[in-house]
């Protein structure tokens, strides 16, 4: 019963995607670390040695079980009741502090819901909270409490609440960010699948009909002139042999990583975790087993920028020289020692095989850059055995 009574529902702040980066079961009762804080509604009486608040007990006590339901639905319950139950947490503020100025707590709570309302405009947001403020300080000023208790109320829940505005606001540019992202993806799969079956069909609808029409006429020539037909069916043998080959050449280019595609996903990737990328690449060919190996050096180290560099900006550069191509990679992260892991052995390896060359220069506080130099292979250019890099138009959301 309690356990179901526990779990979040879909559209909880619990089960906001990215709220907690993916941790929902480490953070499933942290909420709860939050009502720290509401002993000062117990505290403030206690310490009335005047007894200016004699009956505060029985009224606190209850408002506060109220609390603790509304607590409860805002956090685990769907996110379109926020509202309300800020409103309600407010009331139980306005009505319990005539008898317990530390009341005041609740007016906090209200603030802090607030700013994590969905649906309303952050003008709105603020103007509510504003509205809520100014009515709890005319009710203070008709209590006569002093002034310092009241200035600590409206500073703190207006600082909340405006935090979480802010909080509601990066987390919903990043879900627009996200959903370009997917977006870009998609559309580059989807141009992806139709130039292979442009390639398929190009590549293959030929050579079959000429295979169909050598058959053909071979069946034909088999009676009357048997060494015509051996020539047409070694003819057939030799365009259906020219055929495989051709197939195994585009299934490799399909298999390879593309250069330029890997850096859009970079760059997005980056700029969604609030890092600046600059890239700039020279024209030049690479061959399909250096490209992949080089389009795979950027996705690792941009998973490894964005995963432990805490780095403000990076920059990619793909330079040639003379008979070598150069790729360097830098970041303004935090540096130090790297150890090595299965991603960075993995890239190493990858790029050996390719004659490749990795050296990566760390400094704490100054940090990382990654710079692989690889000699071109005297096939990058001819056209049939070397894509060119090209820099990919990528637009990321503001």
């Amino acid at each position: 019963m309690f356990g179901n009574m526990f779990t979040p529902s879909e559209n909880s702040l619990l089960c906001m995607r990215g709220m907690f980066d993916g941790k929902r079961r480490s953070f499933h009762w942290f909420p709860w670390l939050m009502l720290v804080w509401t002993t000062w509604i117990f505290i403030t009486p206690v310490y009335d040695t005047n007894g200016t608040f004699p009956n505060w007990k029985l009224p606190t006590f209850a408002s506060f079980a109220v609390f603790l339901w509304l607590f409860y639905r805002v956090y685990y319950r769907d996110r379109n009741q926020v509202l309300w139950c800020a409103l309600a947490v407010a009331a139980l503020g306005f009505t319990v502090t005539p008898l317990n100025p530390g009341a005041q707590g609740y007016i906090i709570y209200a603030c802090a819901f607030l700013g994590v309302c969905s649906g309303t405009r952050t003008r709105d947001t603020v103007r509510n909270m504003l509205l809520m403020l100014g009515l709890y300080v005319l009710q203070w000023l008709w209590l006569e409490y002093p002034w310092i208790y009241l200035f600590n109320a409206v500073i703190v829940g207006l600082a909340i609440g405006l935090m979480n505005i802010n909080f509601m606001r990066k987390y919903e540019r990043e879900i627009e960010l996200k959903l370009s992202h997917d977006e870009v993806r998609r559309l580059a799969a989807t141009a992806e699948r139709e130039r292979i079956g442009r390639d398929l069909h190009d590549l293959l609808g030929h050579t079959l009909s000429l295979i169909t029409l050598k058959s053909e006429l071979a069946n034909k020539l088999f009676d009357r002139d048997v060494a015509a037909a051996k020539r047409e069916m070694a003819d057939v043998e030799r365009v259906a042999r020219d055929a495989l080959a051709q197939v195994r050449r585009a299934v490799t280019g399909i298999r390879a990583a593309g250069f330029a595609a890997e850096l859009a996903s970079a760059k997005l990737l980056l700029e969604c975790n609030h890092v600046r990328l600059d890239y700039t690449l020279a024209d030049t060919a690479l061959p399909p087993e250096l490209e992949t190996a080089l389009a795979m050096t950027v996705r690792e180290a941009a998973t490894n920028i964005q995963r432990h560099a805490r780095a403000m900006q990076a920059r990619i550069a793909l330079e040639r020289d003379h008979d070598a191509v150069i790729l360097r990679i830098e970041d303004d992260g935090r540096g130090g020692a790297i150890v090595p892991g299965n991603g960075l052995s993995g890239m190493r390896e990858r790029l050996s095989a390719v004659g490749a060359q990795l050296r990566i220069e760390s400094q704490r506080g100054k940090g990382t850059t990654l710079t692989v130099t690889a000699a071109l292979a005297q096939a990058a250019a001819e056209p049939s055995s070397a894509s060119r890099v090209v820099s990919p138009a990528v637009q990321v959301a503001p």
